[in-house]
Protein backbone atom coordinates (compact mmCIF):
# COMPACT_ATOMS: atom_id res chain seq x y z
CA UNK A 1 0.00 0.00 0.00
CA UNK A 2 2.22 2.97 -1.39
CA UNK A 3 1.32 5.46 -3.76
CA UNK A 4 -2.48 4.99 -3.52
CA UNK A 5 -2.57 4.54 0.21
CA UNK A 6 -0.51 7.52 0.94
CA UNK A 7 -3.08 9.90 -0.56
CA UNK A 8 -5.87 8.50 2.36
CA UNK A 9 -6.31 10.45 5.70
CA UNK A 10 -3.78 8.37 7.81
CA UNK A 11 -6.47 7.43 10.22
CA UNK A 12 -8.23 6.16 7.06
CA UNK A 13 -5.52 3.74 6.15
CA UNK A 14 -5.02 2.89 9.87
CA UNK A 15 -8.64 1.77 10.15
CA UNK A 16 -8.21 -0.30 6.60
CA UNK A 17 -4.69 -1.74 7.52
CA UNK A 18 -5.99 -3.12 10.65
CA UNK A 19 -9.19 -4.59 8.75
CA UNK A 20 -7.01 -6.27 6.43
CA UNK A 21 -4.42 -8.43 8.68
CA UNK A 22 -7.56 -8.84 10.91
CA UNK A 23 -9.99 -10.48 8.05
CA UNK A 24 -6.36 -12.43 6.76
CA UNK A 25 -5.99 -14.02 10.24
CA UNK A 26 -9.98 -14.91 9.92
CA UNK A 27 -9.82 -16.64 6.37
CA UNK A 28 -7.12 -18.06 6.93
CA UNK A 29 -8.69 -20.22 9.30
CA UNK A 30 -11.27 -21.29 6.50
CA UNK A 31 -8.95 -23.96 5.10
CA UNK A 32 -6.88 -24.74 7.51
CA UNK A 33 -8.42 -27.56 8.97
CA UNK A 34 -8.42 -29.74 5.55
CA UNK A 35 -4.84 -31.23 6.11
CA UNK A 36 -5.38 -31.97 9.85
CA UNK A 37 -8.70 -33.83 9.33
CA UNK A 38 -6.80 -37.47 9.01
CA UNK A 39 -5.32 -36.51 12.21
CA UNK A 40 -8.21 -35.25 14.29
CA UNK A 41 -10.65 -38.77 12.97
CA UNK A 42 -8.01 -40.74 14.95
CA UNK A 43 -7.55 -38.29 17.56
CA UNK A 44 -11.21 -38.21 18.28
CA UNK A 45 -11.80 -41.65 17.18
CA UNK A 46 -14.39 -40.59 14.60
CA UNK A 47 -15.33 -41.29 10.98
CA UNK A 48 -14.27 -39.88 8.03
CA UNK A 49 -18.26 -38.55 7.72
CA UNK A 50 -18.02 -36.94 10.97
CA UNK A 51 -14.75 -35.76 10.83
CA UNK A 52 -15.73 -33.93 7.27
CA UNK A 53 -18.23 -31.72 9.55
CA UNK A 54 -15.26 -29.66 10.77
CA UNK A 55 -15.15 -27.87 7.38
CA UNK A 56 -18.80 -28.44 6.17
CA UNK A 57 -20.16 -26.60 9.40
CA UNK A 58 -17.63 -23.78 9.10
CA UNK A 59 -18.69 -23.29 5.48
CA UNK A 60 -22.68 -23.42 6.21
CA UNK A 61 -22.24 -21.42 8.77
CA UNK A 62 -20.59 -18.70 7.20
CA UNK A 63 -23.61 -19.17 4.11
CA UNK A 64 -26.10 -18.37 6.96
CA UNK A 65 -24.52 -15.33 8.73
CA UNK A 66 -23.23 -13.50 5.26
CA UNK A 67 -26.64 -12.45 4.77
CA UNK A 68 -27.30 -11.04 7.62
CA UNK A 69 -23.99 -8.48 8.02
CA UNK A 70 -25.85 -6.09 5.09
CA UNK A 71 -28.20 -5.11 8.27
CA UNK A 72 -25.35 -5.15 11.23
CA UNK A 73 -23.36 -2.76 8.79
CA UNK A 74 -25.61 -0.73 8.53
CA UNK A 75 -27.30 -0.99 12.39
CA UNK A 76 -24.16 -0.64 14.04
CA UNK A 77 -20.54 1.06 13.93
CA UNK A 78 -17.63 0.16 12.27
CA UNK A 79 -16.03 -0.58 15.71
CA UNK A 80 -18.99 -2.86 17.50
CA UNK A 81 -19.29 -5.06 14.06
CA UNK A 82 -15.40 -5.67 14.42
CA UNK A 83 -15.58 -5.99 17.99
CA UNK A 84 -17.94 -8.27 17.85
CA UNK A 85 -16.45 -10.58 14.61
CA UNK A 86 -12.80 -10.76 16.50
CA UNK A 87 -14.56 -11.70 20.15
CA UNK A 88 -16.80 -13.99 17.99
CA UNK A 89 -13.88 -15.46 16.21
CA UNK A 90 -11.16 -15.53 19.26
CA UNK A 91 -13.84 -16.75 21.57
CA UNK A 92 -13.81 -20.00 19.21
CA UNK A 93 -10.11 -20.42 18.74
CA UNK A 94 -9.18 -20.49 22.14
CA UNK A 95 -12.47 -23.08 22.89
CA UNK A 96 -11.00 -24.88 19.75
CA UNK A 97 -7.71 -25.06 21.03
CA UNK A 98 -8.97 -26.47 24.74
CA UNK A 99 -11.81 -28.95 23.34
CA UNK A 100 -11.75 -31.50 24.74
CA UNK A 101 -13.97 -33.63 22.49
CA UNK A 102 -15.20 -33.58 19.01
CA UNK A 103 -18.51 -32.12 19.81
CA UNK A 104 -16.82 -29.11 21.87
CA UNK A 105 -14.15 -28.80 18.74
CA UNK A 106 -17.47 -28.51 16.00
CA UNK A 107 -19.12 -26.32 18.26
CA UNK A 108 -15.90 -23.96 17.99
CA UNK A 109 -15.97 -23.99 14.41
CA UNK A 110 -19.39 -22.53 14.20
CA UNK A 111 -17.97 -19.66 16.65
CA UNK A 112 -15.18 -19.01 14.41
CA UNK A 113 -17.32 -19.14 11.61
CA UNK A 114 -19.74 -17.03 12.87
CA UNK A 115 -16.44 -13.89 13.34
CA UNK A 116 -15.17 -14.81 9.86
CA UNK A 117 -18.37 -14.52 8.38
CA UNK A 118 -18.96 -11.03 9.44
CA UNK A 119 -15.19 -9.99 8.70
CA UNK A 120 -15.02 -10.16 5.26
CA UNK A 121 -18.13 -7.44 4.27
CA UNK A 122 -16.78 -5.46 6.86
CA UNK A 123 -13.59 -5.13 5.45
CA UNK A 124 -14.83 -4.51 1.94
CA UNK A 125 -17.44 -2.15 2.67
CA UNK A 126 -14.84 0.00 4.64
CA UNK A 127 -12.88 0.25 1.63
CA UNK A 128 -15.92 1.63 -0.22
CA UNK A 129 -16.95 4.15 2.35
CA UNK A 130 -13.43 5.83 2.79
CA UNK A 131 -11.38 5.18 -0.44
CA UNK A 132 -12.96 7.33 -3.98
CA UNK A 133 -13.59 5.14 -6.75
CA UNK A 134 -10.78 5.94 -8.52
CA UNK A 135 -8.37 5.25 -6.11
CA UNK A 136 -10.10 1.72 -4.87
CA UNK A 137 -8.18 -0.71 -7.42
CA UNK A 138 -4.97 -0.58 -5.22
CA UNK A 139 -6.32 -1.33 -1.49
CA UNK A 140 -8.77 -3.45 -3.07
CA UNK A 141 -5.73 -5.11 -4.55
CA UNK A 142 -4.49 -5.75 -0.87
CA UNK A 143 -7.95 -7.27 -0.07
CA UNK A 144 -7.63 -9.72 -2.45
CA UNK A 145 -4.83 -11.08 -0.96
CA UNK A 146 -7.12 -12.01 1.76
CA UNK A 147 -9.74 -13.53 -0.77
CA UNK A 148 -7.56 -15.69 -2.78
CA UNK A 149 -3.43 -16.51 -0.55
CA UNK A 150 -4.93 -16.79 2.85
CA UNK A 151 -7.20 -20.21 1.76
CA UNK A 152 -4.52 -20.82 -0.58
CA UNK A 153 -1.46 -20.93 2.02
CA UNK A 154 -3.65 -22.57 4.94
CA UNK A 155 -2.93 -26.03 4.12
CA UNK A 156 0.90 -25.12 3.73
CA UNK A 157 0.50 -23.44 7.41
CA UNK A 158 -1.62 -26.71 9.13
CA UNK A 159 0.85 -28.87 7.24
CA UNK A 160 4.08 -27.12 8.32
CA UNK A 161 2.64 -27.30 11.98
CA UNK A 162 1.39 -30.61 11.88
CA UNK A 163 4.62 -31.72 11.49
CA UNK A 164 6.25 -30.53 14.41
CA UNK A 165 3.69 -29.53 16.78
CA UNK A 166 0.29 -31.35 18.06
CA UNK A 167 -2.73 -29.97 16.07
CA UNK A 168 -4.15 -27.46 19.01
CA UNK A 169 -1.11 -25.52 17.89
CA UNK A 170 -3.22 -24.45 14.79
CA UNK A 171 -5.47 -22.46 17.29
CA UNK A 172 -2.88 -21.46 20.24
CA UNK A 173 -0.93 -19.78 16.94
CA UNK A 174 -3.81 -18.15 15.29
CA UNK A 175 -5.64 -16.72 18.94
CA UNK A 176 -2.84 -14.43 20.24
CA UNK A 177 -2.37 -12.80 16.73
CA UNK A 178 -6.56 -12.51 16.91
CA UNK A 179 -6.54 -10.80 20.34
CA UNK A 180 -3.75 -8.64 19.30
CA UNK A 181 -5.32 -7.36 16.23
CA UNK A 182 -8.73 -6.85 18.57
CA UNK A 183 -6.70 -4.58 21.23
CA UNK A 184 -5.00 -2.65 18.42
CA UNK A 185 -7.97 -2.43 16.23
CA UNK A 186 -11.09 -1.32 18.40
CA UNK A 187 -9.54 1.70 19.50
CA UNK A 188 -8.45 2.55 16.23
CA UNK A 189 -12.31 2.46 14.66
CA UNK A 190 -15.08 4.17 14.25
CA UNK A 191 -17.88 4.25 17.21
CA UNK A 192 -20.35 6.72 15.95
CA UNK A 193 -23.21 3.85 14.21
CA UNK A 194 -24.94 5.02 11.07
CA UNK A 195 -28.66 6.82 11.00
CA UNK A 196 -29.98 3.85 9.49
CA UNK A 197 -32.53 2.57 12.15
CA UNK A 198 -34.05 -0.30 10.21
CA UNK A 199 -35.89 -3.17 11.54
CA UNK A 200 -34.39 -7.00 11.37
CA UNK A 201 -36.51 -8.88 9.41
CA UNK A 202 -37.22 -12.12 11.16
CA UNK A 203 -38.49 -13.88 8.00
CA UNK A 204 -35.82 -13.04 5.95
CA UNK A 205 -33.13 -14.53 8.94
CA UNK A 206 -35.18 -17.83 9.26
CA UNK A 207 -35.59 -18.40 5.49
CA UNK A 208 -32.01 -17.48 4.77
CA UNK A 209 -31.13 -20.56 6.80
CA UNK A 210 -32.14 -23.47 4.44
CA UNK A 211 -31.73 -21.06 1.58
CA UNK A 212 -28.40 -20.40 2.19
CA UNK A 213 -27.45 -22.82 4.25
CA UNK A 214 -29.02 -25.61 2.91
CA UNK A 215 -27.61 -25.23 -0.66
CA UNK A 216 -23.99 -25.10 0.65
CA UNK A 217 -24.93 -28.53 2.73
CA UNK A 218 -26.69 -30.50 -0.29
CA UNK A 219 -23.44 -29.07 -2.51
CA UNK A 220 -21.01 -30.27 0.08
CA UNK A 221 -23.10 -33.93 0.22
CA UNK A 222 -23.04 -33.88 -3.52
CA UNK A 223 -19.14 -33.86 -3.65
CA UNK A 224 -18.86 -36.48 -0.34
CA UNK A 225 -21.50 -39.21 -1.47
CA UNK A 226 -22.72 -38.14 -4.78
CA UNK A 227 -26.24 -37.84 -6.00
CA UNK A 228 -28.84 -39.47 -3.76
CA UNK A 229 -32.37 -38.70 -2.86
CA UNK A 230 -32.06 -37.37 0.78
CA UNK A 231 -29.42 -34.66 -1.46
CA UNK A 232 -31.86 -33.98 -4.33
CA UNK A 233 -34.29 -33.11 -1.40
CA UNK A 234 -32.56 -30.58 0.69
CA UNK A 235 -31.26 -29.13 -2.56
CA UNK A 236 -35.21 -28.68 -3.99
CA UNK A 237 -35.80 -27.50 -0.14
CA UNK A 238 -33.23 -24.97 -0.58
CA UNK A 239 -33.87 -23.62 -3.75
CA UNK A 240 -37.43 -23.45 -2.87
CA UNK A 241 -36.10 -21.31 0.38
CA UNK A 242 -34.48 -19.01 -2.02
CA UNK A 243 -36.75 -18.09 -4.17
CA UNK A 244 -38.92 -17.23 -1.45
CA UNK A 245 -36.01 -15.32 -0.04
CA UNK A 246 -35.92 -13.49 -3.13
CA UNK A 247 -39.28 -12.53 -3.41
CA UNK A 248 -39.43 -11.36 0.15
CA UNK A 249 -36.43 -8.92 -0.41
CA UNK A 250 -38.03 -7.50 -3.85
CA UNK A 251 -40.68 -6.72 -1.10
CA UNK A 252 -38.99 -5.36 1.88
CA UNK A 253 -36.61 -2.91 -0.02
CA UNK A 254 -39.16 -1.19 -1.68
CA UNK A 255 -39.33 0.51 2.20
CA UNK A 256 -35.09 0.28 2.43
CA UNK A 257 -36.25 -2.86 4.91
CA UNK A 258 -34.29 -6.02 3.25
CA UNK A 259 -31.99 -7.89 4.69
CA UNK A 260 -30.10 -8.32 1.60
CA UNK A 261 -30.89 -5.65 -0.86
CA UNK A 262 -31.16 -6.79 -4.62
CA UNK A 263 -31.11 -3.31 -5.65
CA UNK A 264 -27.42 -4.21 -6.54
CA UNK A 265 -28.21 -6.28 -9.45
CA UNK A 266 -29.86 -3.96 -11.48
CA UNK A 267 -25.88 -2.25 -11.92
CA UNK A 268 -24.86 -4.05 -14.91
CA UNK A 269 -21.13 -4.30 -13.88
CA UNK A 270 -22.04 -5.67 -10.48
CA UNK A 271 -23.94 -9.01 -11.39
CA UNK A 272 -21.53 -9.47 -14.65
CA UNK A 273 -18.69 -9.05 -12.06
CA UNK A 274 -19.97 -11.38 -9.89
CA UNK A 275 -21.23 -14.15 -12.40
CA UNK A 276 -16.84 -14.07 -13.27
CA UNK A 277 -16.00 -14.32 -9.66
CA UNK A 278 -18.27 -17.15 -9.30
CA UNK A 279 -16.48 -19.17 -11.61
CA UNK A 280 -13.39 -17.78 -10.46
CA UNK A 281 -14.20 -19.50 -6.78
CA UNK A 282 -15.22 -22.43 -8.78
CA UNK A 283 -11.84 -23.03 -10.36
CA UNK A 284 -9.95 -21.52 -7.34
CA UNK A 285 -11.71 -23.97 -4.72
CA UNK A 286 -11.68 -26.91 -6.99
CA UNK A 287 -7.50 -26.94 -7.41
CA UNK A 288 -7.20 -26.22 -4.07
CA UNK A 289 -9.09 -29.70 -3.64
CA UNK A 290 -7.99 -31.66 -6.72
CA UNK A 291 -4.22 -30.96 -6.94
CA UNK A 292 -3.36 -31.68 -3.42
CA UNK A 293 -5.46 -35.09 -3.30
CA UNK A 294 -3.59 -35.66 -6.91
CA UNK A 295 0.23 -34.83 -5.51
CA UNK A 296 -1.06 -37.33 -2.32
CA UNK A 297 -2.74 -39.61 -4.11
CA UNK A 298 -1.06 -40.67 -7.31
CA UNK A 299 2.42 -39.03 -6.41
CA UNK A 300 2.33 -40.25 -2.70
CA UNK A 301 3.77 -36.61 -1.39
CA UNK A 302 3.11 -36.43 2.20
CA UNK A 303 1.10 -33.33 3.60
CA UNK A 304 4.30 -31.43 4.13
CA UNK A 305 5.55 -31.97 1.11
CA UNK A 306 1.98 -31.21 -0.89
CA UNK A 307 1.84 -27.47 1.34
CA UNK A 308 5.31 -26.56 0.69
CA UNK A 309 4.65 -27.09 -3.48
CA UNK A 310 1.66 -24.67 -3.25
CA UNK A 311 3.21 -21.91 -1.26
CA UNK A 312 4.94 -20.19 -3.94
CA UNK A 313 1.78 -19.75 -5.68
CA UNK A 314 0.04 -18.12 -2.92
CA UNK A 315 3.02 -15.88 -2.40
CA UNK A 316 2.89 -15.03 -6.03
CA UNK A 317 -0.83 -14.02 -5.76
CA UNK A 318 0.29 -11.53 -2.61
CA UNK A 319 2.99 -10.34 -4.18
CA UNK A 320 1.50 -9.48 -7.59
CA UNK A 321 -1.83 -7.90 -5.87
CA UNK A 322 -0.77 -4.71 -4.79
CA UNK A 323 0.55 -4.20 -8.54
CA UNK A 324 -2.60 -5.42 -10.50
CA UNK A 325 -5.06 -3.16 -8.07
CA UNK A 326 -2.69 -0.20 -8.91
CA UNK A 327 -2.94 -0.75 -12.75
CA UNK A 328 -6.68 -1.72 -12.59
CA UNK A 329 -7.19 2.17 -11.47
CA UNK A 330 -5.21 3.02 -14.69
CA UNK A 331 -6.66 0.87 -17.06
CA UNK A 332 -9.86 -0.39 -16.11
CA UNK A 333 -10.63 -4.35 -15.95
CA UNK A 334 -10.53 -5.73 -19.40
CA UNK A 335 -6.73 -5.02 -20.18
CA UNK A 336 -6.48 -7.54 -16.81
CA UNK A 337 -9.75 -10.02 -16.83
CA UNK A 338 -9.07 -10.88 -20.57
CA UNK A 339 -5.55 -12.32 -20.11
CA UNK A 340 -6.18 -13.33 -16.79
CA UNK A 341 -8.61 -15.53 -17.84
CA UNK A 342 -7.23 -17.04 -21.10
CA UNK A 343 -4.15 -17.61 -18.90
CA UNK A 344 -6.48 -19.56 -16.31
CA UNK A 345 -8.28 -21.85 -19.30
CA UNK A 346 -4.94 -22.71 -20.52
CA UNK A 347 -3.52 -23.66 -17.49
CA UNK A 348 -6.25 -25.43 -16.37
CA UNK A 349 -6.65 -27.31 -19.79
CA UNK A 350 -2.94 -28.38 -19.17
CA UNK A 351 -3.62 -29.72 -15.82
CA UNK A 352 -6.04 -32.12 -17.48
CA UNK A 353 -3.50 -33.10 -20.50
CA UNK A 354 -0.19 -33.49 -18.19
CA UNK A 355 -0.70 -34.63 -15.00
CA UNK A 356 0.04 -38.85 -14.96
CA UNK A 357 2.09 -41.10 -12.46
CA UNK A 358 5.56 -39.62 -13.91
CA UNK A 359 4.63 -35.86 -14.39
CA UNK A 360 7.87 -33.80 -13.56
CA UNK A 361 7.64 -31.83 -10.11
CA UNK A 362 8.45 -28.69 -12.14
CA UNK A 363 6.01 -28.40 -14.44
CA UNK A 364 3.37 -29.20 -11.83
CA UNK A 365 4.91 -25.76 -9.78
CA UNK A 366 5.21 -24.30 -13.01
CA UNK A 367 1.50 -24.72 -14.30
CA UNK A 368 0.32 -23.48 -10.65
CA UNK A 369 2.54 -20.38 -10.86
CA UNK A 370 0.37 -19.96 -13.82
CA UNK A 371 -2.34 -20.29 -12.48
CA UNK A 372 -1.98 -17.91 -9.37
CA UNK A 373 -0.67 -14.79 -11.98
CA UNK A 374 -4.34 -15.54 -13.74
CA UNK A 375 -5.83 -15.52 -10.53
CA UNK A 376 -4.27 -12.12 -9.90
CA UNK A 377 -5.28 -10.78 -12.66
CA UNK A 378 -8.47 -11.93 -12.12
CA UNK A 379 -9.73 -11.04 -8.47
CA UNK A 380 -9.17 -7.49 -7.92
CA UNK A 381 -10.49 -6.25 -11.15
CA UNK A 382 -13.40 -8.75 -10.64
CA UNK A 383 -14.48 -7.41 -6.62
CA UNK A 384 -13.82 -3.60 -7.38
CA UNK A 385 -15.58 -3.44 -10.95
CA UNK A 386 -18.55 -5.44 -8.62
CA UNK A 387 -18.77 -2.74 -5.80
CA UNK A 388 -17.16 0.88 -7.47
CA UNK A 389 -20.59 1.44 -8.94
CA UNK A 390 -22.70 0.99 -6.03
CA UNK A 391 -24.15 4.09 -4.09
CA UNK A 392 -23.49 4.34 -0.45
CA UNK A 393 -26.50 2.94 0.85
CA UNK A 394 -25.71 0.12 -0.72
CA UNK A 395 -22.45 -0.73 -0.07
CA UNK A 396 -22.89 -3.12 2.97
CA UNK A 397 -25.48 -5.02 0.70
CA UNK A 398 -23.25 -5.54 -2.36
CA UNK A 399 -20.20 -6.79 0.38
CA UNK A 400 -22.90 -8.97 1.63
CA UNK A 401 -24.38 -10.48 -1.56
CA UNK A 402 -20.33 -10.62 -3.19
CA UNK A 403 -19.10 -13.13 -0.33
CA UNK A 404 -22.12 -14.71 -0.36
CA UNK A 405 -22.10 -16.06 -3.62
CA UNK A 406 -18.11 -16.25 -3.05
CA UNK A 407 -18.84 -19.19 -0.36
CA UNK A 408 -21.79 -20.34 -2.67
CA UNK A 409 -18.81 -20.68 -5.76
CA UNK A 410 -16.71 -22.23 -3.48
CA UNK A 411 -18.86 -24.56 -2.50
CA UNK A 412 -20.45 -25.29 -6.24
CA UNK A 413 -16.90 -25.83 -7.41
CA UNK A 414 -15.93 -28.34 -4.69
CA UNK A 415 -18.86 -30.30 -5.42
CA UNK A 416 -19.05 -30.78 -8.65
CA UNK A 417 -15.16 -30.70 -9.61
CA UNK A 418 -14.93 -33.70 -7.01
CA UNK A 419 -18.15 -35.22 -8.44
CA UNK A 420 -16.55 -35.94 -11.36
CA UNK A 421 -13.42 -37.11 -9.89
CA UNK A 422 -15.65 -39.35 -7.91
CA UNK A 423 -17.34 -40.81 -10.71
CA UNK A 424 -14.77 -41.46 -12.91
CA UNK A 425 -12.74 -43.59 -10.28
CA UNK A 426 -15.92 -45.42 -9.89
CA UNK A 427 -16.28 -46.11 -13.58
CA UNK A 428 -12.72 -46.79 -13.78
CA UNK A 429 -13.42 -49.41 -11.51
CA UNK A 430 -15.99 -50.97 -12.93
CA UNK A 431 -13.98 -51.41 -15.74
CA UNK A 432 -11.02 -53.21 -14.28
CA UNK A 433 -8.45 -50.46 -14.97
CA UNK A 434 -5.77 -50.19 -12.86
CA UNK A 435 -6.78 -48.14 -9.39
CA UNK A 436 -3.92 -45.21 -10.23
CA UNK A 437 -4.57 -45.27 -13.76
CA UNK A 438 -8.27 -44.73 -13.24
CA UNK A 439 -7.31 -41.71 -10.45
CA UNK A 440 -5.29 -40.12 -13.01
CA UNK A 441 -8.58 -40.28 -15.45
CA UNK A 442 -10.64 -38.95 -12.83
CA UNK A 443 -8.21 -35.77 -12.39
CA UNK A 444 -8.06 -34.99 -15.71
CA UNK A 445 -11.56 -34.97 -16.43
CA UNK A 446 -12.12 -32.59 -12.96
CA UNK A 447 -9.59 -30.34 -14.38
CA UNK A 448 -11.56 -30.37 -17.98
CA UNK A 449 -14.30 -29.28 -16.44
CA UNK A 450 -12.95 -26.12 -14.58
CA UNK A 451 -10.88 -25.68 -17.91
CA UNK A 452 -15.11 -25.32 -19.43
CA UNK A 453 -16.00 -23.04 -16.65
CA UNK A 454 -13.05 -20.89 -17.62
CA UNK A 455 -14.54 -20.31 -20.82
CA UNK A 456 -17.22 -18.59 -19.49
CA UNK A 457 -14.92 -15.96 -17.78
CA UNK A 458 -13.21 -15.49 -20.98
CA UNK A 459 -16.51 -14.70 -22.63
CA UNK A 460 -17.91 -12.61 -19.27
CA UNK A 461 -14.52 -10.53 -19.31
CA UNK A 462 -15.07 -9.46 -23.13
CA UNK A 463 -18.32 -7.07 -21.62
CA UNK A 464 -16.57 -5.81 -17.86
CA UNK A 465 -15.82 -1.97 -18.76
CA UNK A 466 -14.84 0.19 -16.33
CA UNK A 467 -17.55 0.98 -14.40
CA UNK A 468 -19.17 4.79 -13.78
CA UNK A 469 -18.70 6.39 -10.19
CA UNK A 470 -22.12 6.55 -7.98
CA UNK A 471 -22.08 10.34 -9.15
CA UNK A 472 -22.57 9.63 -12.74
CA UNK A 473 -24.12 6.67 -12.55
CA UNK A 474 -27.83 6.29 -11.36
CA UNK A 475 -29.31 4.17 -8.90
CA UNK A 476 -31.24 1.81 -11.17
CA UNK A 477 -28.37 2.39 -14.08
CA UNK A 478 -28.98 -1.22 -15.98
Amino acid sequence: MTETSTKLNPKDLATITVLIVSAFVVILNETIMNVALPVLMHEFKVSEEAIQWLSTIFMLTMAVVIPATGFLLQRFSTRGVFMLAMILFTAGTLLAAAAPGFELLLAARVIQASGTAIMMPLLMTTVLDLVPAERRGVIMGNVSIVISVAPAIGPTISGLILQFLNWRFMFLIIAPIALAALLIGAPRLNKVAEASKMPLSIASVILSVPAFGGLVFGLSRLSANGLNTQTVAILVIAVLALVCFTMLQLRLQKKDHALLDLRTFSYRPFTLSLSLMILAMVALFGVIILLPMYLQNVRGLDTLATGLMLLPGGLLMGLLAPFVGRLFDKVGPRPLVIPGAVILTLVLFGYSRLLGAETAIGIIIALHLAMSLALSLIFTPAFTTALNPLPHSLHSHGSAVLSTLQQLGGAAGTALLVGVLASRIGAGAEAGIDPIQAQINGFSAGFMVAAICSLGMIIISLFLTKAETPATAPVHAH
